[in-house]
């Protein structure tokens, strides 16, 4: 721990006083010297008041009479607090988790949680990760809005290119597929991420001209690839509102036909960010993409509108689980029960299964024992340039290959 660290303010609410004795003893053992002790929340913030707090930590207990722990994080959320913060409770595992969403939610600066009596080794762990806030949030108060009319220019001029994220199968390690995704090279701004733009194009009746330009360029990369030995499938982002009409289907089967690329390797990645306007055109569109072989994906399943429903009706055969159900789940009971439970549904209709967002060797090892089929995540493969992905399968071999020892 550094001397930075030991420096920093702790404040602790909770009001059970012996809970307050233990942790500033604790604190005070560990080399903390500037460690305050509050037995109600709004004494806390009263002191807090006016008092720079980057390098301040506020241990906090949720179950409190009068202000309870959420009613002190809203009080924190309201002024805009900058420093770290650390949940302990006795409540169920579920009720904490939610509070540090809540907590998540309000742009504060979560360590973590532990369960009462805390622990002085779980204690030092999450004090020994702490950093400013400000190097451990991104900034995301001055992003630029962009507008239609500057988004058309982006793709008029070719602004708009692909990058690609390897999936590679849980059981060996193999390369599988590529997913391509979309990234808007702003001459001022540098790489802009699509959240930034696609609800833009959806609302303005661009999401078509970027599709079209997303799959030209796919299938071209795709085509280099296998040239270059790859036999691995495609996976490309579809917007429900690229499902408005039928013109879709002609115009991706001229693209498949005139790049070579067989509708069986092609993967059309659903996500369903807004209400169907016309679902049954909808569903008649993607059974018409099944019958002519092309796999479609339900993605982030478990969010938004992804759900049980759209497996009912809609015939996907890859169901993507989303990463918020796979990074940490091996420690995390809520969210392994979640990953189990998306896995035997799909298990069940017999279609295949992808893990998104496997950050960590831990996220890794965690698949390995359970029957998912593919995955891919940041621990992975990043998104790179089609022909980046040549250096990186010689790199994640070997690095699977010590994995497994």
């Amino acid at each position: 721990m550094s001397q930075n660290q030991f420096n920093a303010e702790i404040i602790i609410v909770d009001d059970n006083q012996f809970q307050l004795k233990l942790l500033s003893h604790q604190l005070e053992m560990v080399g903390y010297e500037s460690v305050m002790a509050f037995d109600n929340g709004q004494a806390a913030l009263c002191y807090m008041t006016g008092r720079v707090l980057d390098s301040t930590v506020v241990i906090l207990d949720l179950n409190m009479p009068n202000m309870d722990g959420l009613e002190f994080l809203q009080a924190l959320k309201e002024t805009n607090y900058s420093g770290a913060l650390l949940l302990v409770s006795g409540e169920d595992e579920r009720v904490v988790q939610s509070a540090e969403t809540l907590a998540l939610s309000y742009n504060l600066f979560v360590l973590g949680h532990l369960s009462k009596p805390a622990q002085q080794h779980q204690l030092q762990k999450y004090l020994n990760e702490f950093s400013a806030p400000k190097e451990a949030l991104p900034d995301t108060g001055n992003q630029k809005v962009y507008t239609a009319d500057r988004l058309r220019q982006a793709i008029k001029a070719g602004e708009l290119t692909n990058v690609y994220q390897p999936k590679v199968l849980v059981s060996t390690g193999e390369l599988k597929g590529i997913e391509a995704l979309v990234r808007w090279e702003h001459p001022e701004d540098g790489e802009v991420l699509p959240d930034r733009f696609i609800h833009l194009a959806e609302e303005n009746g661009l999401i078509d001209e970027i599709a079209r330009q997303v799959l030209r360029e796919a299938f071209y990369d795709s085509k280099l690839l296998k040239d270059l030995g790859m036999d691995i499938t495609l996976a490309v982002n579809i917007s429900m509102y690229n499902l408005n009409t039928r013109e879709f289907i002609s115009y991706l089967e001229k693209e498949l036909q005139s790049s070579g690329l067989s509708p069986q390797d092609l993967i059309l990645e659903i996500t369903e960010s807004r209400l169907m306007k016309d679902y049954l055109l909808v569903l008649d569109m993607l059974t018409r993409l099944r019958l002519r072989r092309v796999s479609l994906s339900i993605d982030d399943f478990g969010t938004g509108h992804s759900s049980m429903a759209q497996l009912r009706d809609i015939p996907f055969n890859e169901l993507k689980i989303d990463g918020s159900f796979v990074h940490s789940a091996c420690d995390n009971a809520t969210l392994h029960g979640i990953f189990d439970g998306s896995l035997q549904t799909a298990k069940n209709l017999g279609i295949r299964t992808v893990a998104e967002g496997v950050e960590d060797e831990a996220d890794w090892n965690f698949l390995e024992n359970s029957d998912c089929d593919t995955a891919q995540g940041f621990f992975i493969g990043r998104p790179m340039k089609a022909m980046e992905l040549v250096a990186w399968r010689e790199q994640w071999t070997q690095r699977c290959a010590k994995i497994a020892v």
